[in-house]
């Protein structure tokens, strides 16, 4: 089966811990080899975070893990990038 090489999801997590702590912690993870992480939306209890995460092989399962393990969870995956190369998305006609 062909390594999941990025995965882009959308997190709901608490204020705590902050966002800096929150990425450091995914980055540790053992199939990850780097996240970024963006603000999109600011609650008065929640945050709503975009992850991009990618690595050779990423696994989803420990990533989820980590991310209900400090308290978040993941609302949605938004974009997922498997095989031996990462294809970039580009505009096309249709778009």
């Amino acid at each position: 089966m062909a390594p999941v090489r990025r995965l882009v999801v959308d997190v709901l997590k608490p204020h705590e811990p902050p966002l800096v702590e929150f990425t450091r912690q995914l980055s540790d993870v053992e199939s990850v080899d780097g996240v970024t992480s963006s603000l999109i939306e600011l609650d008065k209890k929640v945050q709503n975070v975009k992850l991009s995460i990618e690595g050779e092989s990423v696994e989803f399962d420990a990533v989820e893990e980590t991310v209900e393990g400090l308290g978040a969870t993941v609302h949605s995956v938004d974009e997922v990038a498997c095989g031996e190369q990462v294809v970039e998305v580009r505009r096309t006609p249709q778009d």
